[in-house]
């Protein structure tokens, strides 16, 4: 029982690992913004993607992963799932952010939180 618990959390960690290398290249998220996103470090981006890390549940890098994914998939359904156009408003001055760039915002808790919440916000409207 012990060993299918840890497999399937073994499983769980690799399939968020793999959605967030995603996520950063569909945005073109470079290794260090992405590192600053998760709160990691270069070199451990660099190991994500080669396949020697992944994320621990329970740790801040999850959650932090979690809201990226999370943001994707807001900012896809927002934009019709059109990849280039979810880039570009990352890369876009954006007046509700005082004229930063979401994926700028991003590199700390608090803005991560808050395009988040400004995505989610924006989703519901109908």
């Amino acid at each position: 029982m012990q060993q299918a618990a840890r497999e399937e959390q073994e499983s769980r960690a690799a399939v968020l690992s793999k959605a967030v290398l995603k996520v950063a290249g569909i945005l073109g998220l470079s290794n260090s913004r992405l590192a600053k996103i998760l709160g990691l470090s270069p070199s451990t981006i660099t190991r994500l993607a080669a396949g020697a890390y992944l994320f621990a549940e329970g740790k801040k890098e999850w959650e932090f992963a979690v809201l990226l994914v999370r943001l994707f998939r807001s900012l896809d359904s927002i934009s019709g799932g059109n990849e280039e156009v979810a880039a570009q408003w990352m890369r876009s001055e954006n007046r509700a952010f005082a004229g930063r760039k979401p994926a700028e915002l991003a590199e700390t808790a608090e803005g991560l939180v808050r395009v988040v919440t400004y995505l989610d916000a924006s989703r519901g409207i109908v």
